[in-house]
């Protein structure tokens, strides 16, 4: 695992047209890969691999089966078809048969293939009273000494496959790769600190990068990807140790009364006792905001389990304490809701709410801009419209998102600075993987509500094909009868030509006209005014709207306990994670509730994501399921705002790792918050710090 002196060549940051056989098209080309130096191409981590490394003879090779072969060249022609197209056909032999190989549309290859000259193939096996492979990759074995440096990159061996984009093709790609290799891997900088490597017994990164992709077997490999991966960890949970160092050496100027009059009389007008997962919950938000130094907290929870009340606990310390706070949502439908429900619950008690979103009218904004900075409002709900320059807050001490995800790090820290040091409670429904938390929320501090509220009542989940439509309206049509309320959601707001997908627009004139004619339905989704979509829940939350025709901006925070049944459409569509919300919009009060996705999902992973939608109703299990058969970026819905992009870790498989890196991250921070000693110049350089 020692480095080799490295070739003479391009430096690592070197742009990547210069490479030797790039240029500036294919440049072009690469940059939508995200690869713009020669060590950008290094850290392109291929996506699978495939051993191509054990050798079948003809006779072993099954149809179907993906295999590779050694074998001689009996005879190959090259054969011209109408219309401009070419067929290039070769028997291959070995001692135990011969197998037909055929290439469609690429006469250069005929170049390449000399009768009596032996090969190797990769490719899947077809037919069976004849084998033979359609496009197999093809290495030839007595190679031309100026043909060396490509030598079984391609067969031969475990060969990387590689994500690509349009001009861009495997065989260039892993030539490429295998030059930047020769060229710069040996170059690249070592970044941890030797101490730190040794202890933890990782591979030199000069070592690591060509066995990522070229790995002498799968051991090597996994090493090498270990290695690798740990440096990205490594790096994003230092950046989250060193935000949260800079955080605590913040002395924040707000003191609370943690016991007032407000908070108290808020307590008396609820209309049940809080669990004691809330109060525990409470009591490590008080527990915070009595300190000198500013909040960092994260707020989870299954849905429904009454993370809003907790919050609105907070808010109403803060606000008896002389302070304003202000609660940010994702969708102008959300943060409307919630000014709703907090206005009903604060304003008797004397406390001013404002509203502000991106659909307020200019006259009303002005006003509430006003009162903001004037201090006249005490509680300001509001979506992305609060982070604007124009938003001033007179004595902000208190900032609460709701639903987290839907933002990012860099649209949390632009609220945050719009005071000196403020307290910051973020919030999600949506239940998190361990691994995911500690990337997306490493520099918080984390509180789990893990019990719902009495009275709830467990959530049936039903899964039917296309064929038990009707079925699915008759579980409707019987809520409905019994006086509850019900949802049916689509993944479209308007049907796209060409695709058989129902959608909601459509479907709700259809449902009213044709299956519900007796029953008041209305439509909404977030092309919607915020207008309309205000009104159409306001007639839903009072009983006025029997059946609600939706996308799915109702996924997070309505509550409407007269709900009770869903349906939810083309249900292969959604991730596990949004299924779950979706179908928490229900089951909210006293009575059983039904939901039914609808699907004739044919593909194994979605299969697989419905079959555990329906096997349970705990949030944190489904998480961890779609963690694992989508990926983070997939389970997010949306790429984040200042979300790591990882190129070789794996948030599914290294949560070993990921603690290891934490760990070691957050005591070098303790250590030395400044990363100042001489063996971290490197790292300094990774996070682009400058020492003063």
């Amino acid at each position: 695992m020692t480095r080799q002196a490295p070739l003479s060549g391009p430096a690592p940051h070197t742009p990547i047209q210069y490479l030797k056989g790039v240029g500036p098209a294919r440049a072009a080309r690469l940059a939508r890969l995200e690869v713009k130096t020669a060590e950008d191409l290094l850290w392109l981590a291929p996506r699978r691999y495939e051993d191509r490394s054990r050798f079948a003879s003809i006779r072993e090779a099954q149809p179907g089966a993906a295999v590779t072969i050694q074998g001689r060249v009996l005879a190959s022609a090259l054969r011209r078809l109408p219309k401009g197209r070419t067929l290039l056909e070769a028997t291959v032999g070995d001692s135990t048969g011969t197998l037909r190989c055929l290439w469609f549309n690429q006469p250069y290859l005929a170049r390449q293939i000399r009768d009596g000259e032996d090969v190797i193939l990769f490719g899947e096996v077809e037919g069976r009273a004849r084998l033979q492979m359609v496009h197999p990759e093809l290495e030839r074995v007595n190679q031309d000494a100026s043909q060396d440096d490509e030598a079984h990159l391609h067969v031969g061996r475990i060969v990387p496959i590689y994500p690509l984009t349009e001009g861009i093709g495997q065989r260039w790609l892993r030539r490429i790769v295998k030059t930047a290799l020769d060229r710069v891997a040996a170059a690249v900088p070592e970044p941890l600190p030797e101490e730190l490597r040794r202890r933890l017994k990782l591979a030199e990164v000069g070592w690591a990068l060509p066995q990522l992709h070229f790995p002498d077997s799968w051991d090597t490999l996994e090493q090498a990807r270990s290695r690798l991966a740990f440096d990205e960890l490594f790096l994003m949970q230092l950046r989250l140790a060193l935000r949260r160092a800079r955080f605590a050496q913040r002395t924040k100027p707000q003191r609370y009364q943690l016991d007032g009059p407000l908070a108290r009389a808020f307590r008396r007008q609820l209309p049940f006792a809080l669990t004691a997962s809330q109060e525990q919950v409470l009591q490590d938000i008080l527990d915070d905001v009595s300190r000198t130094t500013p909040m960092l907290r994260l707020l989870q929870g299954d849905v429904g389990c009454g993370k809003t009340v907790v919050a609105a606990l907070a808010i109403a310390v803060a606000i008896q304490s002389g302070f304003q706070a202000a609660l940010m949502a994702p969708t102008e439908l959300l943060a409307a809701q919630h000014a709703r429900v907090l206005r009903d619950a604060f304003e008797p008690l004397g406390v001013r709410v404002a509203l502000l979103a991106g659909g307020t009218e200019s006259g009303e904004r002005a006003d509430v801009l006003r009162r903001i900075a004037a201090g006249t409002a005490d509680l300001i709900i509001g979506t992305h419209a609060l982070l604007e320059p124009s938003v001033a807050f007179a004595k902000l001490a208190l900032v609460v998102i709701d639903e987290q995800h839907k933002f990012g790090v860099t649209q949390r820290a632009a609220l945050v600075r719009k005071a000196a040091a403020p307290d910051l409670l973020v919030m999600t429904a949506t239940p998190i993987p361990r691994t995911l938390a500690l990337s997306l929320y490493g520099d918080l501090t984390c509180s789990t509500i893990i019990e719902l509220p009495a009275g709830r009542q467990p959530v049936r989940t039903l899964w039917f094909p296309e064929a038990k439509r009707q079925e699915a309206y008759r579980l409707i049509r019987a809520a409905l009868q019994e006086g509850r309320q019900g949802y049916i959601v689509y993944p479209l707001v308007d049907a796209e030509e060409g695709k058989e997908l129902k959608a909601a627009t459509q479907m709700a004139r259809h449902l009213q006209a044709e299956v519900f004619p007796d029953k008041a339905i209305e439509l909404i989704h977030g092309q919607m005014p915020t207008t309309a979509q205000e009104r159409v829940m306001r007639n839903f939350a009072s009983g006025t709207t029997r059946l609600l025709v939706s996308t799915v901006v109702i996924e997070v925070g309505l509550d409407v306990p007269n709900a009770t049944v869903m349906l939810i459409e083309h249900a292969e569509r959604f991730g596990l994670s949004q299924l779950h919300q979706l179908r928490g919009r229900i089951g909210r009060g006293a009575h059983p509730a039904t939901c039914t996705v609808l699907s004739d999902a044919s593909d194994e992973l979605s299969r697989q994501r419905l079959a555990s939608f329906v096997g349970t109703t705990d949030g944190f299990q489904l998480a961890e399921r779609d963690l694992m058969l989508r990926g983070p970026g997939e389970l997010l819905g949306r790429d984040q705002h200042g979300w790591w992009r990882f190129r070789v870790a794996d948030l599914a498989r290294d949560a070993r790792l990921l603690e290891d890196a934490r760990r070691e991250a957050f005591a070098l921070v303790a250590r030395d918050p400044a990363l100042s000693g001489p063996s971290l110049a490197r790292l300094r350089a990774k996070l682009g710090i400058t020492r003063r």
